[in-house]
């Protein structure tokens, strides 16, 4: 099963984690992996007056800060297919289009878990996710 895993470092991807952490049909050498994360986009501005070289670097690097943990937990299970994949913009749209375009079977994402009130006015990138895939998405909260 190849299976995409949006992070974005926060405590609700820790809980993901923990979740496929304690349930080892998870985490069997039967699945592949791909860790995701969007990077805010630089503002056009910005982005135009700075070397390509240097927003690049700049987007990795904050993205390693994500991964780096992830890159630990994952290495504590040997024989694990993982890749890691960063990519800058809008996350919600990012993900469910790296989710169809990458033919994954599952996403696995952590979810803030707020009300419906509260995703009625700011949205959600879990709901928003949900309204842009195909892909069948596991929620944790």
């Amino acid at each position: 099963m190849k299976i995409l895993v949006p992070v974005d470092g926060s405590a609700y991807t820790k809980r993901m984690l923990g979740y496929l952490a304690a349930h080892d049909e998870w985490l069997g050498g039967n699945h592949r992996y791909t860790v995701f994360h969007c990077v805010p986009a630089v503002p056009s501005r910005a982005a135009a007056a700075l070397d390509p070289g240097t927003l690049k670097s700049f987007y990795d690097d904050e993205a390693e800060k994500v991964f780096k943990p992830i890159r630990a937990f994952f290495g504590k299970k040997p024989g694990l297919s993982v890749a890691f994949v960063s990519k800058s913009g809008p996350a919600p749209e990012n993900i469910a289009a790296m989710a169809e375009r990458g033919s994954f079977d599952l996403i696995v994402m952590g979810s803030h878990g707020k009300g419906s009130l509260t995703n009625l006015i700011m949205g959600s990138v879990a709901t928003k996710v949900l309204a842009h895939c195909k892909v069948p998405v596991l929620l944790v909260r």
